[in-house]
């Protein structure tokens, strides 16, 4: 028996879903915020395939401004520029790089405007729902973003946007340039919430939301029980990395799309799989941190490939229809991370490997998350002996950029700030080269079973989730009844833009 959601429910509208008006009084509030700040919402099937967005709208707009026009490159159609591309920009890594004969193909978050991370599409499918439909009102809620960077980034912006107080809550040990960019794009120093920890503290997250929460006045967009991003990564992601195999496959005959792995951390970019594996029959591999094995072992203990989250498994992942769980050591994504971002490193890597020197300048647009999901794509062609004709597609959140104070730490604290040649070779060997399989499993019934249960400690006695519901999730027909939201949500986008419209008049 499947569970199903009332759209008109208290725990609907709580997870995001709601697909009727909640509030007439807060759309019309929402209406005449956005007629004021001239904003345009873009539909979803409009993000996913941004041939039906005009590109006059956000010509002349620096793609790194609170800009309402932006919203319209909230996709991956972008380039370095905010440029619109007709693929969505990519590499495919040769053997030379990664020791394995699979094709591994790479799409760039840093293309996405303002934050130069893909988690302000996720930030944006929270929030869209929630204001078409009334739930929240900018004037009278803050908008808060829990999270361990990106997506609160992602939120602050999108919530300036649109004329409402965003509110970051992150872990205070995060890297010095989520916080720089937080303090210029905030109003008030209050509106960042530092809570204890690092990457692996998403727990005292939940705990500063919750009583935050006492407060009406605070709204919680929680990234990790939001269905909106979970949908709003299997339209716009899963259509956009299917896009880009194709694209690939034009130039290699008889590829097969094998895999696709993802870091979980609030396990909306995973949802993408769900596509990819209907699409494709591909493989869904979820990736998590060698330092913290939730997944694999139950495990505890801290790790620093930040945006992957841990100790948890997300609500919105779809864990009885992933494939194969990978653990990446933070240690290989902070070595590799150096390798490819210094001068020694770069050198190595075209003088002493033959890479070619265009390829070696894209990895800068790989942060800790995309090394880690890169890792774990060599982990898995690996484990399945995937040969020249068997691609693995996995994605960069975000670029090197967001890492500049944490490579310092990383010069110090594990080459003593010597890296030349000789520390070149040692971490290509150890991190490329030497890639095992070990800490993988291949999903089984038993597998799956185990690791959705191990959610119920978190939604359900922790976070209040009714148990039917928590089940319901074990149902693929749970899953795909979520996406006739979609529909529904862009008609009602359609009309809300039409009441904006009418009141600028």
């Amino acid at each position: 028996m499947t569970t199903t959601l009332d759209s008109s429910t208290a725990l609907t509208s709580q997870l995001g879903l709601a697909t009727t008006i909640v509030s007439e009084e807060s759309l019309a509030e929402n209406v005449r915020k956005c007629a004021e700040n001239g904003v345009v919402l873009p539909t979803f099937a409009q993000l996913a395939d941004p041939s039906k967005i005009d590109p006059n709208i956000t010509k002349g707009v620096d793609k790194n401004s609170p800009d309402s026009r932006n919203l319209f490159r909230v996709h991956w159609y972008n380039d370095m520029n905010g440029d619109r591309v007709s693929v969505p920009d990519h590499v495919v890594l040769p053997k030379a790089l990664t020791g394995v004969d699979s094709p591994i193909i790479v799409a760039f978050g840093d293309r996405f405007p303002m934050i130069t991370a893909h988690k302000v599409l996720a930030a944006y499918s929270c929030l869209a729902p929630r204001v078409i439909t009334g739930q929240f009102n900018p004037s009278t809620q803050r908008a808060v973003w829990p999270s361990t960077g990106n997506y609160a980034r992602g939120g602050v912006a999108i919530s300036r946007i649109m004329g409402a107080r965003g509110v970051a809550v992150l872990p205070a040990g995060m890297s010095q340039e989520r916080f720089d960019w937080l303090d210029k794009w905030t109003s008030d120093p209050s509106d960042i919430v530092r809570t204890p920890g690092t990457e692996s503290n998403v727990k005292e997250i939940y705990d500063a939301c919750n009583e935050m929460q006492r407060d009406p006045k605070n709204f919680i967009f929680n990234q990790f029980c939001e269905f909106g991003n979970y949908l709003g990564h299997y339209e716009v992601t899963g259509r956009a990395l299917s896009h880009v195999f194709e694209h690939v496959a034009k130039s290699h005959k008889g590829l097969r799309l094998a895999a696709f792995t993802s870091a979980t951390g609030s396990a909306g970019t995973i949802g993408a799989g769900d596509r990819l594996k209907e699409n494709f029959g591909a493989k869904i591999v979820a990736v998590e941190a060698l330092e913290c094995p939730t997944m694999l072992e139950n495990g505890y203990g801290e790790h620093n490939i930040q945006g992957i989250g841990d100790k948890h498994i997300p609500l919105i992942h779809n864990v009885m229809n992933t494939d194969i769980v990978a653990a990446v050591s933070d240690r290989s994504t902070d070595e590799l991370d150096v390798l490819f971002n210094t001068d020694d490193g770069r050198k190595y890597l075209v003088e002493r490997r033959g890479l070619d020197a265009k390829l070696v300048d894209t990895l800068q647009h790989f942060g800790f998350s995309a090394i880690c999901n890169t890792i774990a794509a060599i982990k898995t062609a690996k484990l399945l002996n995937l040969g020249p004709d068997d691609a693995v597609i996995t994605i960069a959140t975000d670029g090197a950029d967001l890492y500049p104070s944490e490579r310092v730490k990383t010069m110090a604290r594990r080459f003593k700030n010597q890296f030349g040649q000789v520390e070149a070779a040692e971490v290509f060997a150890e991190h490329l080269v030497d890639v095992q399989t070990d800490s993988m499993i291949d999903c089984t019934h038993r597998d799956r079973n185990r690791i959705f249960n191990l959610g119920y400690y978190t939604w359900v006695e922790q976070q209040g989730t009714p148990l039917e519901v928590f089940d319901a999730r074990r149902s693929q027909s749970f899953w795909q009844g979520l996406r006739a939201n979609l529909p529904v949500w862009d008609e009602m986008i359609v009309e809300f833009n039409a009441r904006v419209a009418k009141a600028k008049k």
